[in-house]
């Protein structure tokens, strides 16, 4: 099976065993943003929470970039990822 790396930033790497970067396996059409989360999700339940609300959304904090380009411009969570492309995800920090 073909992969996709995802990379997490420093924020979210608690939630998800402390890794900077995960490697998943995509079918060979592709998946989708969403089936990638899912697979996280899966094995680390907090990364999902933290990433997307209840309804399965993006949270309006959290982007996703599919080589460079963010997801919410392309097909959103039903974004195709093929293997070999970079999934990075970005938390933003606010505070005062």
């Amino acid at each position: 099976m073909a992969e996709v790396n995802v990379l997490i930033p420093s924020l979210l790497r608690p939630t998800a065993g402390g890794q900077e970067g995960l490697r998943l396996g995509v079918d060979p059409g592709g998946s989708t943003v969403a089936e990638l989360l899912d697979a996280i999700g899966a094995q680390y339940p907090l990364f999902n929470r933290r990433v997307r609300d209840e309804t399965g959304a993006l949270r309006r904090f959290v982007n996703i970039y599919l080589d460079g380009d963010d997801v919410r411009r392309l097909d959103g969570l039903k974004t195709r990822v093929a293997a070999g492309q970079e999934v990075m995800v970005i938390q933003s920090v606010a505070g005062g």
